[in-house]
């Protein structure tokens, strides 16, 4: 990463800038991440030498891409993700010892958690290892959440509570990701990756999940060169004239595609399942049915990524084994999730055959899984293995993967922090 104080503009711009090439991995990371975080910001790509000396002095070939721009017309050439969030002021140090209350994971069900906890007096601290809004996030309209009649972007909604959370005084803590967590002394101790360490009294684990792959050869190659997880909420503009495929029969999948058609020539859906109804919420798979330039195609599945450096076409195979190639700019995946939560191989912490956090009632149901389980008391509803470690939202063993869900795990996750700190200690 390299920084200086130089115009890259003659007249620079009010808003962040983004330079890069098209179809480029690292250029895409940073518009998601800046779309998934709310800053306004204009993309402009670099598509011949012209353009490339006239922004870096140098020919395309030889540019050190992205370059982003900020409003005092200073720049980052070629920046992580977290040069970008320092940049624009959103790293900090932990200001406490110790809290109340840790949170992991900065989705719907963390901001809730925060909004609750710190509105009810706990030191909160919030951490994030990427962008604010998790899954959700990357949602391009949230239609069915309570309150919000003509739908609202994920990312938004996740920017207003985040707004919300840190006005009550809840503390976040962006592009910090844990290693290791310890529990003793009635206390989780975390280390993290940039060298930190948060200590709590209890903490809630909202980490969610990450979309799911669809495992073939390529596909991380591929990914930002025309492979995208989610709804495409910064890649829609980008398709004009294209024929476009969304791979999923879910409501995300569903969103993503009615988003996608605004712009492009033609969007297919790859479904695996018979019909879209067992997945899809009617309202979204009516609107779908009746769309003009949306196609849906049941019972298939995408089995090959095609292209030199970017995607070209794809292998779509039916459910009589018969594939065949199509041509294809851009492949959205939107199969659902999976979570991360690796690290609690190494915790007490009992998980279930997918990896998700068993919680409450359901250890009943987990041979061993409360043999060191000190506390008189049974676990309560939303917490692990562990005393005082709470699970909520879709990271949870039995969630029910929806916005609106999580967001309720969020602030029910609380009720129980504030019993266990009255009894611990």
């Amino acid at each position: 990463m390299e920084q200086d104080h130089e115009t890259v503009d003659r007249v620079p711009s009010r808003r962040v800038r983004v330079y890069g090439r098209e179809f480029d991995a690292d250029t895409y990371a940073v518009r998601d991440f800046l779309s998934r975080s709310v800053v306004q910001f204009d993309w402009v790509p670099l598509r011949d030498d012209d353009q490339a000396m006239t922004v870096t002095g140098v020919r395309l070939d030889d540019a050190r891409l992205p370059i982003v721009t900020f409003p005092d017309g200073t720049r980052l050439v070629a920046p992580a993700l977290r040069d970008i969030a320092d940049r624009l002021g959103w790293i900090h140090a932990a200001r406490r010892s110790e809290y109340d209350l840790s949170i992991y994971g900065a989705g719907p069900a963390g901001l809730s958690a925060a909004v609750y906890a710190a509105s009810e007096g706990l030191n909160v601290v919030l951490l994030e290892r990427d962008a604010v809004g998790g899954q959700a996030g990357s949602s391009s309209l949230i239609e069915n959440y309570l309150g919000f009649p003509e739908g609202v972007p994920g990312a938004e909604l996740a920017e207003r509570a985040r707004e919300q959370a840190i006005r009550f005084g809840a503390e976040l803590l962006v592009m910090r990701e844990g290693v290791r967590g310890v529990f003793h002394d009635n206390r989780i101790h975390a280390d993290l990756a940039d060298g930190g360490h948060v200590v709590a009294r209890a903490n809630i684990c909202a980490t969610g999940v990450a979309w799911r792959r669809l495992g073939l050869p390529r596909e991380d190659e591929l990914l930002g060169c025309g492979v995208y997880y989610g709804a495409g909420t910064g890649e829609a503009d980008g398709c004009v004239g294209e024929q476009v495929f969304v791979v999923g029969g879910a409501n995300s999948a569903g969103q993503a595609a009615m988003n996608l058609a605004r712009s492009a020539a033609h969007v297919t859906m790859l479904v695996r399942g018979a019909s879209l109804a067992a997945t899809m919420s009617e309202y979204l798979s009516s609107r779908i049915a009746a769309a003009p330039n949306i196609s849906v195609e049941t019972g298939t599945r995408v089995t090959g990524l095609l292209g030199d450096t970017r995607l070209a076409a794809i292998e779509v195979t039916d459910g009589r084994d018969s594939a065949s190639e199509r041509p294809a700019s851009r492949l959205f995946i939107c199969i659902g999730g999976e979570p991360d939560t690796n690290w609690a191989a190494e915790t007490p912490m009992v998980r279930d055959r997918l990896g998700y956090l068993v919680t409450g009632p359901d250890l009943d149901d987990v041979p061993g899984s409360l043999t060191q389980w000190a506390p008189t008391r049974r676990p309560f509803y939303l917490e692990t293995s562990v005393p005082g470690s709470f699970a909520a939202g879709d990271v949870r063993a039995g969630s029910v993967k929806r916005v609106a869900a999580a967001v309720g795990e969020g602030a029910m996750a609380v009720t129980f922090v504030h019993r266990h700190l009255a009894t611990s200690d």
